[in-house]
């Protein structure tokens, strides 16, 4: 099938679902923990549950995958024993069949099931990781970590629960347990585990609301659970335990100095690059480019200026940038040369709740001889030329939480300006749980990073 019939194959409905309006949670832990066994009682009246359900049927019984929210970003989801319902993924997505899927689990009973309808060993509690079926290594993370934006690397059983493609060829799996009580609903009720990858076209950057979803993939789906924005805002950390010393394999929600406080992981290493990798990934996120808009992304390290700027476009251009800690749109101005044609806007709120746009003019005195002047077909005599820059800035606050949930969001929403190349304001990646995370996003978009 080409693109073109895959993306006109469904009429994408999108359906609200508030979690809070879908029934009772009930708990067999004292402290109402969904790492026990849990249960929920939709309600009869509840067009929230009545929504859920249809997402469920879907799940169960069709090869097109369904979207919904976790705390980090939406993801795109499918039963992950089912071949045919795994393939629908990869066909969504246009995903390459190599870039492994992440396993969503609704309780620890579900994950031990997988394990011991192959392995044969039994559990030694209903409600604690099983010192025999969980590597030791792991439950520290698990008791502190899950629910929660945390996947962990295990060992694939032999023969395998799962659809081959969810490994792509890998003798080990990923498997987390998203906290976001709708996506748990979701799994729980359905009754199978989810492989979910974040619900974008594949390498565009992750959606965070169910807009984004349909940005990417109307037509290509049946279905959005629309359950607002994610908290998060960024992808689960992925670790390997399995290894000495245990290494991330991709950062992201739970950050590098959390996981050194917990036995047996103070010597926790980073396994990933920034980069794309060659070699075949061990998890999702590390082998391709990902998180990429159509604009150019150009990451900053230092001030921002009219010269960093003008160094990467011709005038008359259009601008994107993303302003995290100490940006100002003023920067922009170079007394003598730039000045912003209409200053309050600048300071204006857009079409979005933190992009606004304004236009820089560019005064200069140019002669004959210079290829600025040959670019804008001027005639053969010297004289003062004014041209233009079109700017639209979002500013995503000075908090790593804040920098970390609007990021993809802002990536897109500049994407959507037009813009010819994209500036983004760097971050220091040691400062915060998610920096690292966010850097590691940027520099897998970035086609150039600059010291300013």
């Amino acid at each position: 099938m080409n693109p073109a019939e895959q993306e006109s194959k469904y009429t994408t409905r999108v359906l609200p679902v508030d979690a809070d309006e879908l029934g009772t949670f009930t708990f067999s832990a004292p402290n109402k923990s969904f790492l026990g066994d849990w249960d929920l009682r939709l309600s009869e009246n509840s067009q929230d549950a009545v929504n859920l359900l249809q997402a469920v049927k879907q799940l169960q019984t069709s090869s097109v995958p369904v979207a919904f929210p976790t705390e980090t970003v939406y993801g795109l989801g499918a039963d992950a024993t089912r071949s045919d319902a795994v393939a629908g993924i990869y066909a969504a997505k246009c995903r390459p069949a190599d870039n492994p899927l992440i396993i969503h689990i609704s309780s620890l009973r579900q994950l031990r099931k997988l394990l011991e309808s192959t392995t044969g060993l039994q559990r030694d509690s209903p409600d604690e990781p099983s010192q025999q079926i969980i590597p030791a290594i792991y439950h520290p993370l698990i008791s502190r970590f899950w629910p929660g934006p945390l996947t962990l690397l295990l060992p694939l059983p032999h023969p395998s629960p799962f659809a081959p493609a969810v490994t792509g060829s890998l003798s080990t799996f990923g498997v987390r347990m998203p906290s976001s009580r709708l996506a748990l609903a979701l799994i729980h009720l359905a009754g199978v585990p989810l492989a979910a990858p974040s619900a974008n076209a594949s390498t565009k950057p992750s959606p965070t609301t169910a807009a984004h979803v349909l940005h990417d993939l109307a037509g290509r789906i049946d279905l959005i659970v629309d359950g607002g924005p994610c908290m998060v805002g960024v992808e689960s950390t992925v670790v390997d335990g399995l290894t000495t010393p245990p290494v991330i394999l991709r950062p992201g929600g739970v950050s590098i100095e959390m996981l050194r406080q917990c036995p047996g992981w103070e010597d926790v290493a980073a396994g990933y690059k920034d980069s794309a990798e060659i070699t075949a990934p061990r998890a999702p996120g590390m082998k391709y480019k990902h998180y990429s808009p159509r604009a150019r992304v150009i990451l900053v390290h230092g001030r921002l200026s009219f010269a960093v700027v003008t160094r990467y476009l011709q005038m008359e251009s259009k601008i994107g940038l993303a302003k995290t800690k100490t940006w100002r749109d003023v920067d922009l101005i170079e007394p003598g040369r730039t000045v912003i044609q209409d200053p309050a806007t600048a300071n204006s709120p857009g079409t979005g709740d933190l992009l606004h746009r304004f236009v820089i003019k560019i005064c200069t005195t140019i002669s004959p001889s210079d290829e600025t002047c040959r670019n804008h077909a001027l005639n053969a005599e010297t004289r003062e030329h004014t041209a233009s820059l079109s700017v639209s800035s979002i500013n995503l606050g000075i908090e790593i939480t804040t920098i970390a949930q609007g990021l993809f969001s802002a990536l897109r929403e500049l994407d959507q300006e037009a813009v010819d190349v994209i500036f983004v304001e760097a971050i220091n990646e040691t400062e915060g749980d998610a920096a690292a995370a966010v850097m590691n996003r940027l520099r897998k978009a970035a086609e150039t990073e600059i010291e300013s």
